[in-house]
């Protein structure tokens, strides 16, 4: 019986969801992820009207904006430019890739982002060598500054960790490695970028704390533009050991040959067992074999969908790869200057995912 209807006694019968006010129902949904709304736009009118109400669509899960980046040319000035580029690789940009809602700085490094939040490394324009550390929230143009500590201008991985299903604060994590920290009891052909400790600053209590990786700890160290993963409080990324290199995705075949591509899922967190989802040929997934010479990086996986995103060829064409049906989709070319490491640069320019968050958060100040 459609909401609403009158019974044959004439007393209006209804389920219970329908007692529920515009505010609570979307309070409701706001809490389930993006794949399910999606279905929840098709339940009824008044559910679809909830989504395209601008009141409420702020509240519920968004998809995935697009990417921000960088690029280096040395016949420019600056030499360096940050954009950004929609996941559909069309359209002007969802969001302004220059943050001119900051303060002013001497120059801006976006760090990391984490479930709709920025960490950004911000120069002073007073000294090249002190900085801030600056948290914000690019849908809602608000912001807050975490004060650096003594190895912040030399720390190369720091990452941001927030769960606004769980609080609506954010920690930040400052990974040491020997030669930063001053560790100097090994040859310096010893320092491999072996983390010595973890600072960890918490927006709730103000404060960074420490800790020391002990002798009798394994030490490993984290590539620069490792991918962060904030879940359940614990902050995941991919580390070298002395037992080699954990991979989402990875090149397979020989050494010689390495003609696929391979995905892997963590199924069993508790056991910590991945398994393996998907492989792909280089040729099926480019249209040619990317074994001889030619890159690609895998920048992405879509946080809704089993689709990967992917830059690939001299020209950095983004494009994205659905898993499931084996369809792949060419976005966009992003110019020959946005993958550092093609050009002779010691350090590559990190795509990072951006995903929009309008509820609020301790990003938002006191």
């Amino acid at each position: 019986m459609a909401p609403g209807s009158k019974t044959k006694k004439g007393v209006e019968e209804g389920v219970p969801v329908d007692t529920l006010t515009d505010d609570i129902l979307t309070d409701i949904i706001s809490r389930v992820p993006y794949k399910s709304t999606c279905c929840c736009k098709c339940v009824s009118t008044r559910w679809r009207d909830l989504f395209s109400h601008p009141d409420h669509r702020k509240k519920l899960p968004q998809p995935l904006a697009g990417f921000f980046y960088q690029s280096y040319n040395r016949d420019r000035f600056p030499k360096t430019a940050r954009y950004f580029t929609n996941a559909s690789g069309e359209g002007e940009p969802l969001v302004d890739p220059s943050l001119s809602f900051l303060p002013k700085y001497s120059s801006i490094d976006i760090l990391d982002c984490c479930n709709g939040l920025l960490l950004c490394r911000c120069w002073k324009p007073t000294d090249p060598k002190t900085l801030d550390y600056v948290v914000c929230n690019p849908a809602t143009e608000k912001w807050v500054v975490v004060p650096a500590t003594d190895w912040s201008s030399k720390v190369d991985v720091v990452r941001l960790g927030f769960e606004p299903a769980i609080s609506s604060h954010f920690h930040v994590f400052e990974f040491i490695d020997e030669e930063v920290w001053g560790i100097d009891e090994y040859d310096q052909s010893d320092l491999d970028g072996r983390i010595a400790a973890v600072a960890t600053y918490s927006s709730k209590a103000r404060v960074w704390t420490h800790q020391i990786q002990t002798v009798e700890e394994n030490h490993f160290a984290i590539p620069t533009h490792s991918k962060g993963v904030f879940f359940n409080c614990v902050m995941h990324l991919a580390a070298f050991d002395d037992m080699g290199q954990l991979h989402c995705t990875s090149s397979s075949g020989s050494k010689s040959d390495r003609s696929s591509l391979s995905v892997w899922v963590l199924e069993d967190y508790s056991l910590g067992k991945w398994t393996l989802k998907h492989t792909v040929s280089h040729l099926q997934l480019f249209g040619t074999d990317y074994s001889a010479g030619l890159h690609y990086n895998v920048i992405s996986f879509h946080p809704e969908h089993n689709m990967i995103f992917i830059v690939c060829g001299q020209e950095n064409t983004l494009m994205s790869y659905e898993l499931d049906c084996r369809k792949r989709h060419f976005l966009r070319q992003l110019g020959w200057d946005c993958q550092l490491e093609y050009l002779g640069i010691e350090k590559k320019t990190p795509f990072i995912p951006y995903v929009p968050l309008f509820t609020e958060s301790s990003a938002d100040g006191p």
